[in-house]
């Protein structure tokens, strides 16, 4: 397949080259690169904005939004002697007879000047390839760093090319429809450059404010809530229970965050993220549930040396079984209980050299089925290697301990509102419901319920039918994650913890 890129030629970023790689491992492809000058680029007020950010964040200078030279393109600039087969057109400005274009769009307009407006107008954008107005994959790209455009940026830079991708595999296709009005109006003009500068003074001086912060306060910290379901969750309620929830209390040194309940010979047991703030990662911990609520406090039961959260456990064969979240290490591992809640052994990697945030396993339709967000950029806020929460993919297998084959359409959903899991799904009837993050306004900021409406080797529909958010009844900041077993239920979200009342645990 011969495809040629058209792209600014005046304004060539690492992001370019990356997607040109990308597109050179399809295999069976011949490149080439238009590199006409497009004009409407960004202002050099704004690169002076990501030069500001990156001194004060500690972005590195290396990211995909990084300008290169045009000689870098050089292996792809050789035109083909034949015409292309296709054009992806970054630019708009392709306007070609009797040929096939697709065009990268944000909110309707195409261009790089485009999705840095709507990342500065706070808008979340929704990225489409058209083919004569038609979208072949579409995605809403977001950030787990809203406030800093060059990171945001460079995140939905790196989407944008996964987005590319699943439209040459026939993923990605669409977006849920949300159960709010969608975002009015049309694309915001870039600003202008006083306005870019007072956003530059208004970056620095949100940073010294940050830091000011977190030398008052552990940030970030979140909480667990809890109640008795009384036979009425939130699957049923699709609302805040009027009884609102009652908190699992930390020590202010750790925060609990991620429950999963689980209930094993007629005991209920709560297992959780346990971070500790003076080590920077978690540990799983676990405590037990009677009639009125915890019986004690959390106990670790799994620590290894890298960051643990998302303590998926689901019994089966008689047995306990846990699948956390490691993406600090790269993995997604399976583990079985030899002395629960604890005697964690590891019995197999289900997956490895991937970048997974909470695996979440359901068996359906005679066969076991893994979901996960993946940031398929690697690396980390510095190097702008795209978000950890937009883009889902999923795995079948047999058996629950593997072997695990990827889904042919991966990634199967491109939306910060709806992809990344939110705990254990639940069968009512004949519906799969399965809560999912709404990570648009910043990660975990609210909670949503979708109902999955198709799930095969073809693909995975789902509906999100109902957005729960903080309020009075769970005054939180965020929400993030829901779970149920044993006639309680739980949820997290976002607290303050002053280090000034901080008590060491023993």
């Amino acid at each position: 397949m011969r495809i040629s890129l058209r792209l600014d030629g005046d304004c060539v970023r690492a992001f370019h080259v990356a997607l040109l790689e990308r597109l050179a491992a399809l295999g069976d492809v011949v490149l080439s690169v238009d590199i006409r000058p497009a004009g409407g680029g960004i202002p050099r007020s704004a690169a002076a904005l990501f030069q500001l950010e990156t001194a004060i964040h500690g972005l590195s200078h290396d990211g995909l939004g990084k300008r290169v030279p045009l000689s870098t393109l050089a292996p792809y600039r050789t035109q083909s002697s034949a015409s292309p087969d296709l054009v992806i057109d970054l630019c708009g400005d392709v306007m070609l007879e009797g040929m096939r274009v697709w065009r990268v769009t944000y909110d309707g307009a195409s261009g790089e000047a485009a999705l840095l407006a709507l990342i500065l107008a706070g808008r979340t954008p929704l990225a489409r390839i058209e083919e004569n107005g038609i979208a072949i994959a579409a995605g809403r790209l977001g950030t787990e760093y809203g406030g800093i455009a060059l990171a945001s940026f460079q995140d939905m830079l790196a989407r944008t090319a996964s987005l590319i991708i699943a439209a040459l595999s026939g993923a990605a296709k669409s977006v849920p429809d949300l159960p709010e009005p969608p975002q009015a109006g049309s694309p915001p003009p870039m600003p202008s450059a006083g306005k870019l500068g007072v956003r530059a003074g208004k970056a620095l001086a949100r940073r010294i404010v940050q830091k000011i912060y977190h030398l008052c306060y552990n940030a970030p910290h979140w909480k667990v809530g809890w109640r008795q379901t009384k036979g009425r969750d939130l699957f049923d309620l699709r609302a805040h229970p009027a009884s609102g929830w009652q908190e699992l209390p930390d020590d202010g040194s750790r925060f609990y965050a991620d429950p999963f309940p689980i209930v094993r010979q007629g005991q209920l047991t709560l297992f959780v993220e346990d971070y500790i703030h003076r080590l920077g990662r978690a540990i799983i911990s676990a405590v037990p549930f009677g009639p009125a609520g915890p019986l004690g406090r959390p106990e670790p039961v799994l620590d290894l040396p890298y960051h643990l959260s998302y303590p998926f456990v689901f019994e089966r064969d008689g047995e306990v079984w846990m699948v956390p979240e490691s993406c600090a290490n790269g993995t997604v591992d399976l583990y079985r209980a030899t002395a629960f809640p604890g005697g964690w052994v590891k019995e197999a990697t289900l997956l490895s050299g991937i970048i997974a945030s909470d695996a979440t396993l359901v068996e359906h339709g005679g066969a076991w089925w893994l979901f996960a967000t993946v940031r398929d950029g690697g690396g980390t806020i510095r190097d702008g290697g795209g978000a950890f929460s937009d883009a889902l993919h999923l795995w079948s297998a047999p058996d629950f301990r593997g072997p695990w084959t990827p889904h042919p359409n991966n990634p199967v959903l491109i939306d910060i509102a709806s992809a990344r899991p939110a705990g254990r799904m639940v069968k009512r009837g004949n519906d799969l419901l399965r809560p999912v993050q709404d990570c648009r306004r910043s990660y975990g900021a609210a909670l949503g319920i979708a109902r999955i409406s198709h799930l095969d080797l073809i693909g995975m529909e789902q509906v999100v039918e109902t957005i729960l958010n903080p309020g009075a009844l769970w005054n939180g900041r965020k929400l993030h994650t829901l779970n149920e077993a044993g006639g309680f239920e739980f949820i997290d979200g976002s607290a303050i913890a002053p280090r000034w009342k901080r008590r060491v645990r023993d």
